[in-house]
């Protein structure tokens, strides 16, 4: 897929000369030479000697003098990772798009109900007796635990290799052969079926962290906000397109000779050959690390959980780090519970049909694509927080809009969608570039593990409050108005927190708007 790149070719410093082959710092760009000044001084200086002393002032870090050379070239090999990474975005969102959010939990709960004889049977599991409609959620309970296990690990594997490529290749493979095997799921093989998705969740969750990692080199400061959102539009439109095909082929499986069960495999198993093939294309333009540091100059990691615990005791020292860590789980959450949560609201609140759903999703994803790009501009004129936070209210807002809908009203649900849409990509967009500031070089991937686990490590909080609002109330509208207090308690977080403090504690530049 051609990505039009001319948005970010600003003008970067040189390169300095490669450590080696196949390392990720060879390539990175080095901050530019301080500029000379070019007019006398009013006095005179005194004659220098010819080995003057140090001044100490040069012992600081100053701003780097502006680059006055327009016409300077961008680097042609990091446009070429830019590209890379954009274009594994556009293969891998078809994992939660058509995947998780359309195909995998209607189907496998048909499986399980086919293994339990039918509606409200229930599966003999392990000496448990479980309902049949619970097994995919008790499926992707158990997949966001196994993740919040693994993830800071590998992340700190991959940093102290410096051979990320070969993790997210790795990771990437046990994806997409996952997914690509829901193809095989059918008639009564639940636990196939939930194995699968135990893998696939695990390889894409995994990829998805080292991919992350990369962010910090593949930008300075100030072009992170625009790289991050660019990254997440061009991956909503990937899976937007995807998801809309699948969603043809499905509508019309009847004329295609095909049942809707052998459709929906059809969906599942595309994702993963949509992965594979531009997921592939685009890990091929990546370098090997995503450290900024040479190796000699990494910090040393323990193994396992030892090195985890340190990294968790480091960002408790920075305590504004860790407070945006915590304002963001809580903000997350909701989103991540509203995007959930919207189809039922849908279907047993507002009445509507399973075709103005699926077509709502689809809406949400072409949406989210403009909505990214243009929160990344909004952010890059009024800073990233006060975007982040102006986000926020928007969804607050798009909380109390549900709560007054009224039933049968697919316009407002329609005009509801595009909203989200707008701050849905930027949301999350921002949110990783600012997360992306305060990590200690050479522990790239490693805290991306942590911002991982920190999203879907504490996946069940928001169901939880909207199943506990609908057992004690009966109201779906209650239930929906009850996420209001994540969306707030994450902006009340996020206004407590000093970033410029929590990036130089982390021993990293200031951006110029914040």
């Amino acid at each position: 897929m051609p990505i039009d790149d001319t948005a970010e070719r600003t003008a970067e410093p040189p390169a300095e000369p490669a450590h080696g082959a196949g390392t990720a710092e060879a390539a990175l760009p080095v901050t530019a030479p301080f500029a000379a000044p070019t007019t006398a001084p009013a006095t005179a200086p005194a004659p220098a000697s010819p080995n003057p002393a140090p001044d100490p002032a040069l012992d600081l870090v100053p701003e780097p003098a502006p680059d006055l050379r327009p016409d300077l070239a961008p680097d042609p090999a990091q446009l070429s990772r830019r590209k890379g990474w954009y274009r594994y975005a556009w293969g891998a969102h078809a994992f939660p798009t058509t995947v998780t959010a359309v195909f995998l939990g209607p189907y496998l709960t048909d499986i399980a109900q086919n293994a339990a004889g039918g509606e409200h049977h229930y599966l003999h599991l392990a000496g448990l007796s479980i309902r049949a409609e619970s097994f995919y959620p008790f499926a992707v309970t158990a997949a966001a635990l196994l993740q919040a296990a693994i993830l800071p690990l590998v992340g700190a594997a991959a940093d102290r290799s410096g051979r990320t490529r070969a993790y997210l290749t790795a990771a990437m493979a046990l994806g997409v052969t996952a997914t690509l095997l829901f193809y095989t799921v059918s008639g009564g093989a639940y636990l196939w079926g939930g194995g699968l998705f135990l893998a696939a969740s695990l390889g894409y969750s995994t990829a998805n962290v080292l991919a992350n990692g990369y962010l910090p080199t593949l930008a300075s400061p100030d072009e992170r906000d625009a790289i991050s959102s660019k990254g997440w539009a061009v991956g909503y439109l990937g899976g937007a397109v995807l998801l809309a095909l699948n969603l043809a082929i499905y509508t019309a499986h009847d004329p295609l000779g095909l049942s809707k069960s052998h459709a929906a495999r059809v969906a599942l198993a595309s994702a993963g050959l949509w992965w594979l093939v531009f997921g592939t294309a685009g890990v091929r333009r990546l370098t090997a690390g995503t450290s900024r540091l040479p190796a000699a100059q990494r910090p040393e990691s323990g193994t396992g959980y030892r090195q985890l615990g340190r990294t968790l005791a480091a960002l408790a020292r920075n305590r504004d780090a860790l407070v945006f860590l915590l304002a963001y789980m809580a903000y997350n959450e909701g989103v991540q519970t509203v995007i959930s949560f919207a189809s039922t609201y849908g279907t047993k609140e507002l009445d509507l049909g399973q075709s103005v759903m699926a077509s709502a999703i689809l809406l949400v994803q072409f949406v989210a694509f403009g909505g990214a790009l243009w929160l990344g501009r909004l952010a890059a004129r009024h800073g990233t927080r006060r975007t982040i936070a102006g986000s926020l209210l928007v969804w607050i807002a798009l909380l109390a809009a549900a709560f007054f809908m009224t039933r049968h009203a697919v316009w407002q649900f329609y005009v509801l969608g595009c909203a989200i849409g707008l701050v849905l990509g930027g949301t999350q967009a921002l949110s990783r570039s600012l997360f992306a500031q305060i990590i200690p070089a050479g522990q790239e991937s490693e805290y991306f593990g942590l911002y991982e686990v920190s999203q879907n490590g504490v996946a069940w909080i928001g169901s939880l409050t909207v199943a506990l609002a609908i057992q004690f109330t009966g109201s779906y509208r209650l239930a929906i108005i009850s996420l209001v207090a994540f969306f707030a308690l994450g902006l009340a977080l996020l206004a407590r927190t000093d970033l410029r403090t929590a990036i130089r504690t982390a021993g990293n530049p200031v951006p110029e708007r914040l």
